[in-house]
This record gives structure tokens, sequence and C-alpha cells, in this order.
């Protein structure tokens, strides 16, 4: 790839440079003063839902991976918050544009991208989490509707989402890969009970969910009756690309490296003692190599395995950085929830421990790495545990 910039380039860097010059009063520390205003603003000018096609509420712009990678490294310099994110945006309103209706992109995506529907993912189940396809949750016809009833588990945002998209097994006799339907739904619809999970983080970021004879329309299906796993995998990669986003993760490196310029230990800054500044250039180093990797795969329509380790890699690494702020921060890192000697209002310390539960999420770490050996790498697959 040639990365030197033409003339029409530079005047790009420059129009989004002089933009968030003019609206740095509209957010603090990277953080908006009013989120759907800003996103809002954002679609308006193309530095969010950049290529979405306008009838569905985006910008409308073609793809030009340059003028993205200008937009991401400006407002990282910026330290300006991205547009919104999430599992509606980021993982539902790709899958809808890939393989849903055009009712179903009519009806969702604008809504979506404007902020107004918030959404969950019905995927894991108490006997099928990594085994996702062992999932048990039935939907059973009546007329055009579906009954569905069964269990979801560590569903992220169901306490505060409107809507779901839900995998469920509409053909109960059919192989456990088959017979899976991807369906929308929303969260108000009688026979949904929602329970909070609270982790170590201290919030109920999880939830169990419930569902007794819930009654969906049939129309609400994606992509095709029985055709749900097809639809949960195009997900699924969005997901993935979604948790190892590496402009999130050289947004973080650069908070990192100003905290270790402001925190003293004797008078000396943190990123002066030689100890500390070899673990953050050992970071650094890692955080250029995940953002080439992501002009590779952006460039390169063969770079299966490249896509593949961009999860694991993300994921890990966001952890690792945390875990060097709350070192670097000495006593003060231990802190939590509220005091007056807190940092960035204790986001480096609920970042450590969420970020460890990313690792899990999404894919294990365990599970990834089966993925790239077996998929990218061709090895032979896992031995299973044959029952005695």
């Amino acid at each position: 790839m040639d990365l030197t910039l033409t003339p029409e380039l530079a005047a790009f860097r420059d129009e989004v440079r002089a933009f968030l010059d003019a609206h740095k009063d509209e957010y603090v520390d990277g953080v908006p003063k009013d989120m759907k205003a800003w996103q809002k603003t954002l679609i308006a000018h193309g530095y969010a839902a950049r290529t979405i096609p306008k009838a569905y509420g985006g910008f409308g712009a073609e793809p030009d991976i340059l003028k993205s990678r200008i937009i991401a490294e400006a407002f990282i310099a910026a330290n300006a918050p991205r547009g919104m994110a999430g599992q509606g945006i980021s993982m539902l309103v790709p899958t809808l544009l890939e393989v849903g209706s055009e009712a179903q992109k009519t009806r969702w995506i604008p809504p979506t991208l404007a902020g107004e529907i918030l959404w969950c993912q019905g995927y894991s189940e108490p006997g099928a989490g990594s085994d996702l396809a062992n999932l048990q949750t039935k939907a059973v016809e009546d007329g055009e509707d579906f009954l569905i009833s069964g269990q979801k588990i560590w569903t992220s945002t169901a306490m505060q989402a409107q809507m779901m998209f839900c995998l469920v097994r509409t053909e109960p006799d059919a192989a456990k890969h088959e017979g899976i339907s991807y369906i929308l739904f929303p969260m108000s619809t009688p026979g949904i009970e929602v329970r909070p999970l609270k982790t170590m983080t201290g919030v109920a970021e999880f939830n169990e969910v419930f569902f007794t004879d819930v009654r969906v329309p049939k129309s609400a299906v994606v992509g095709g009756r029985g055709r749900g796993w097809f639809v949960a995998n195009a997900t699924l990669k969005h997901e993935r690309g979604m948790l190892g986003d590496p402009n999130a993760t050289e947004a973080r490196l650069k908070a990192l490296i100003e905290l270790m310029k402001s925190e003293t230990v004797d008078g000396q800054r943190i990123i002066d003692n030689p100890v500390f500044r070899d673990r953050l250039m050992q970071l650094q180093a890692r955080v250029l190599s995940m953002k080439f990797n992501g002009l590779r795969t952006a460039t390169d329509d063969t770079a299966g395995l490249a896509r593949m380790v961009v999860k694991l890699q993300g994921c890990e690494l966001n952890h690792q950085v945390a875990a060097l702020a709350i070192d670097a921060l000495g006593e003060l890192g231990i802190l939590y929830h509220d005091g007056p000697y807190l940092r960035a209002k204790g986001n480096w310390q609920r970042n450590y421990m969420f970020d460890l539960g990313l690792i899990i999420g999404g894919g294990t770490a365990q599970i990834q790495k089966n993925i790239i050996s077996e998929r990218g790498l061709g090895m032979p697959r896992e031995p299973k545990v044959v029952p005695a």
C-alpha cells in the first residue's frame, strides 16, 4: 500500500482537523457531552457510518481506506470520541447489510445508527457457550408466529436494550449446526424476564434472559429460516473485529503515555523509569503491529489468517495496556469506585477487570487459537474427548 498523501488526501486531512477544532467544545477527555447529538454530527460529516448508504441513515461515501485511516488518526491525536459502537451498530447493522431483507434494513438500520435503539445479543446459553451450536432455546410454529421458550446467559445490555437479535432452534430434528434461525424481537415482548448478573467490576454488565412462549412473527427471521448459523457467523466476524479494534487500542495507548508522563514517584516521571519505559515500548511495538495488520486486512482479500488474530491479540493487548497503567499508578492503582485520588474516574481499574472478561467473550482465547490453527494454518482438528 502506498501511504503517501496526495494533495486531495492532504486537503481531506486538513478538513478533518478543522472539524475537530471547530467542535472541540462538544466533548471532554474523549467523551461527548451529548452522545446522540455527537453521533448525528459525525454521520452528517461522514466521520461515522461513512460507507453506509444514505437510504439507511448513513453518510453514503464510497469505501476509501486511506480516508478512513486519516479520520482515525486525526480523532486519536485530538482525543476526540469516535461514533457510537456496540452490538447494534458494530455487529447487527453490518449483518443486515449483508443478509437482511430490504424491509429489515429500512426498518432497523437508521434508528440503530442514530442511537435511538439499543440492541442485545441472544447467543450463549448455560449449555452452549463455546459450543454455541448446542443451543436449546426453541421456537415452535404457531400460525404466522413462533413461540420462543428457553434461556440465554451472559447477555450484555439486556436490561437497557429495546431489541434483541437472537439464535433459536426452529427445526429440532435437524443436525446441530442446522435448523437454527436468527430472529429479531423487542425486549418488551410478553414472556421475557431479565435477571442481572453483577461482575467483578461491581456492575451488572451481563444478564440471564428467560423466554416463556414469547410470540414473535416469522417475518422477523433474518437470512431465511434454518440459516441462522450462517448469519450468526457473519455477526461473529463483525463482533471480533469490534473487540479487537486497533483504533481503540491505539487511543488507549496514547492515554497510557499521557498518564505515565503526568504521574511521578519521588519527583521522577513514570515514563522516565527505565523498567516502566521498557514495558511501554514493548506494548507500543505490539500496538503498531496490530495497526499495520489492520491495514493489511483492509487491503488484502486473501488475508484470512491475519483477520483471525485480530480478536485474540486485541483483547489481550487491551488488558495488558490497562495492567501497565495500574502498575504505573502504584498504590493509587488499587483504588476503585470513587475518591479524591482516583485517576480517569477509575476507568483504568474498570478496564483491567472488564477486558479480562472480553478475553473470554466473543470466543475465548483458547477457542480463537483453535480457529487460527485449524482454519488459518490447516492443522489437524482438536481431538474430542470420547465418553467412557
